[in-house]
């Protein structure tokens, strides 16, 4: 069973313009679903991060 992790988009203001729970299996493969998700709303030039279930930080984009 996979893990939860959290892809975030942000405006500058700190609104959220994308808040999504993923599952992967590991981190490796949470980095890739989650930068395919920013590819695919456009985001991938916006600030975003991605952290897995114990915090750590996969994608990050200021």
């Amino acid at each position: 069973m996979g893990k939860v992790y959290k892809l975030t988009v942000f405006e500058p203001t700190g609104e959220k313009l994308l808040d999504e729970a993923f599952t992967a299996e590991t981190d490796q493969q949470a980095k890739e679903i989650g930068q395919k998700i920013l590819n695919e709303k456009n985001y991938q030039d916006q600030t975003h991060r991605c952290t897995s279930p114990a915090g750590a930080l996969l994608l990050f984009h200021r």
